[in-house]
């Protein structure tokens, strides 16, 4: 008896011990988390530069409307290019849903890819899209050299590239927003000389939040 109650004893104080391990673990993920900065979206492409003129096209929409790309105009234009193939870009679909709902009164959201019709069309319609303007297009994507999926380029109401990058997040894609606000090409580079980005995010989560509300 005695020897069970030693052990149970024993089996209590390794019980302890891994709970304050696991507490002091978790302490220093949050020192961690608020000490490394989000990562911005990556640019890859060699297309038109954070800063150049976007190229200008007409196109049409799944639907048959017309559709214009990088026409300064009174609203930005996010476009964002995607595979009905590529899982990172699924996931995306809702995040967008939520921006334009967070973001729609500047911003016009324009999902672009390349293929065939009725592969998208069906695509399309099984993810409920019909808010978006939806582009087949490989001149757009020639256009701005898009290499990798899913990217997206932020154009502004002058018809100026003001963000670009490869995202894979809700993180990445507001960076581009944010980068936007601050005036720089990219996150990583206002990141590298000054701390405001984390606090624009913050205050752009916080407008999310009280729409959400």
């Amino acid at each position: 008896m005695t020897a069970l109650m030693i052990s149970n004893v024993i089996l209590w104080v390794i019980v302890l011990a891994l709970v304050l391990v696991v507490l002091a673990l978790s302490r220093q993920i949050g020192v961690l988390y608020e000490r490394v900065a989000p990562m911005g979206a990556l640019t890859m492409d060699k297309g038109p530069q954070v800063g150049d003129v976007a190229p200008v096209m007409e196109l049409q929409d799944l639907r048959g409307r017309a559709v214009t790309v990088g026409v300064a105009g009174p609203r930005s234009q996010l476009i964002f290019f995607m595979s009905p193939t590529c899982p990172v870009c699924k996931k995306l679909l809702p995040i967008l849903k939520s921006i334009q709902g967070s973001e729609g009164q500047w911003v016009d959201i324009v999902l672009a890819s390349d293929g065939e019709m009725p592969e998208h069309l069906a695509f399309y319609q099984k993810a409920q899209l019909d808010a978006f303007p939806y582009v087949l297009s490989t001149q757009l994507g020639m256009g701005f050299q898009i290499s990798k999926l899913p990217y997206a380029v932020l154009i502004d109401e002058n018809g100026v590239v003001r963000g670009k990058g490869l995202v894979n997040s809700r993180e990445q894609l507001e960076s581009l927003f944010t980068a936007k606000d601050l005036g720089v090409a990219s996150a990583q580079e206002y990141l590298a000389g000054d701390s405001g980005m984390k606090q624009v995010q913050v205050s752009r989560k916080e407008n999310v939040n009280a729409l959400a509300g």
